[in-house]
């Protein structure tokens, strides 16, 4: 098995990856990927650490399993939010998207 530290590095490259994702584009399909790839590091550490803890588990992993289910949700729900306002405003800038209030 590898060393425990490599997974929580790649765990906190897609973390930071993610949030600088989240923090620099405006593109609405950008930020739901940023939110996907802190999701996946979330996954990545609950896995990790169920694998390494003693005696190993599978609490982990059933926690990653219901944490894809509602990252899976999320992105439904947001590309639907999308598809309207694209059809409304023909481009998916969200700072287009605050004048949108009613």
């Amino acid at each position: 098995m590898e060393p425990l530290i490599n997974y929580i590095t790649l765990s906190a490259i897609l973390f930071g990856i993610g949030v600088y994702g989240l923090v620099s584009k405006r593109n609405a399909l950008r930020l739901i990927f940023s939110v996907e790839i802190i999701i996946n590091a979330a996954i990545l550490n609950l896995v990790t650490f169920s694998t390494y803890s003693q005696p190993p588990t599978v609490s982990g992993q059933t926690f990653a399993l219901f944490a894809i289910a509602v990252a899976a949700a999320e992105v439904a729900v947001g590309l639907a939010i999308i598809m309207v306002a694209f059809r409304l405003r023909s481009e998916i800038d969200v700072l287009d998207l605050k004048k949108l209030k009613g």
